[in-house]
């Protein structure tokens, strides 16, 4: 093979990988050239000066994330009612969400859901629709550049889009604004601890969820693509770096003890670093997008009660 050809061959992959580390849907097996191992682990080599080059001193940030446009399904696809929602963020962009009334005849609160790096709200209501069932209001909501939201997707912005959604939630009519729960998975926990974390005290948070999500960028981008990847990526506002600030905010950290995109390492990291008082729930043979569906949902009865002890009653 051509020097020229290894050498793009092992930038895309080292692409791949960085993209591999954040988020659902599992990433396929990557054939790893034989010269990628070595190199990969080599942020001085031609590889690494190449991909700097072209991605720029923070452009393996945006490789984190994989937006769509499309809308596989609505809360009504299940059976729901709902409502299209449109707000802004700080800067202006425009966001669309769905706001999902809770069943019952009064609502337990309202859960401000941050979904993960793929896709589009319609690709994640899974998430969420056993939680109107249970009694909570939901907002889902899509970031900049995602769905139907306006924008580009970048990193600040996300965190931006964050606060905008709680900010939103928080003036309806119909909630509670007293009685607010973050819920992020994956990346959507890693933005929603950032905002929030920044943004402490918030009028109303009553607990924050996080499920399957990561402490650091560049951990992960080294843990999928060695030390070259982690020197594309920043750690600007890491989860593990502003995660105590949540405190005395109720935490749950949800992880899977076999998640195959985020180790559970990660979130027994984030557990360590935040301040009191939280909890873990470490999810024996639990997957990436799974945790609280295993067992016949045994996570999600405890994830309730958890709730309902932080969350005070009307």
């Amino acid at each position: 093979m051509k020097p020229v050809m290894i050498i793009r061959m092992s930038s895309i992959l080292l692409a791949l990988a960085i993209a591999a580390a954040a988020d659902e849907p599992a990433p396929k097996a990557i054939p790893v050239l034989p010269a990628l191992p070595v190199q990969q682990n080599d942020p001085e080599a031609n590889i690494a000066r190449i991909a700097r080059g072209i991605l720029g001193p923070k452009g393996g940030n945006r490789l984190f994330y994989f937006p769509t446009r499309d809308e596989p399904a609505t809360p009504a696809t299940w059976g729901f009612n709902y409502e299209n929602v449109h707000f802004n963020s700080a800067d202006g962009t425009p966001l669309h969400g769905w706001f999902i009334p809770a069943r019952g005849a009064r609502a337990a609160g309202t859960i401000i859901f941050s979904h993960g790096n793929t896709g589009s709200v319609g690709h994640h209501l899974g998430f969420v629709m056993w939680l109107v069932e249970a009694g909570y209001h939901v907002l889902i909501y899509d970031y900049r550049g995602f769905g139907k939201s306006g924008g580009i997707v970048s990193r600040r912005g996300m965190v931006d889009d964050v606060k905008a959604a709680f900010s939103y939630t928080r003036r309806r009519a119909d909630v509670d604004p007293r009685r607010l729960v973050s819920y992020g998975h994956s990346m959507g926990g890693a933005k929603s601890v950032a905002a929030l974390g920044e943004a402490a005290p918030v009028d109303g948070l009553r607990a924050v969820v996080v499920d399957a999500s990561f402490a650091s960028y560049q951990t992960m981008a080294r843990i999928m693509g060695g030390r070259i990847a982690a020197s594309l990526v920043t750690d600007e506002l890491a989860p593990e770096k502003l995660i105590r600030k949540l405190s005395p905010i109720p935490l749950l950290i949800v992880h899977g003890t076999l998640d195959e995109i985020v180790p559970v390492s990660q979130g027994r990291l984030l557990y360590k670093a935040a301040g009191q008082p939280k909890t873990l729930f470490e999810v024996k043979a639990g997957r990436h997008g799974n945790a609280l569906y295993r067992d016949h949902g045994a996570y999600r009865k405890r994830m309730l009660k958890w709730l309902s002890n932080a969350v005070p009653e009307a």
